[in-house]
């Protein structure tokens, strides 16, 4: 099963409408001090199949990263474990910054 793509635009319409998200950041813990969407949740990609347990299955999750590689390769084990309500931000937290929050730092 493809892991479906989800541009920045179409996740602040969803958070701006009170979708029920949850935002998995798989960057490293500096990088999600330096910059972050706000409630996501950071659990760094080489954590992921050991943290497991903290994620429910039944949330639709929008996995989170810098460009979107490391997201989308968290989002593959997700969808590959069971997961089926998984999205990969296209353009990682850079887009985001640039097209939907300029607050976010890039780098």
């Amino acid at each position: 099963m493809a892991v479906k793509q989800i541009l920045a635009t179409e996740l602040k319409n969803k958070l701006q409408h009170n979708a029920e998200v949850f935002l998995l950041d798989v960057r490293e813990p500096n990088e999600f001090r330096y910059a972050h969407i706000e409630n996501s949740v950071l659990i760094p990609l080489g954590e992921i199949p050991v943290r497991l347990v903290e994620l429910d299955v039944n949330d639709e999750i929008v996995v989170v990263c810098h460009h979107g590689i490391r997201s989308q390769q968290a989002a593959n084990f997700l969808v590959h474990a069971g997961f089926t309500h998984v999205a990969n931000l296209v353009g990682g937290i850079d887009v985001w910054s640039c097209l939907c929050d300029s607050s976010v730092p890039r780098y």
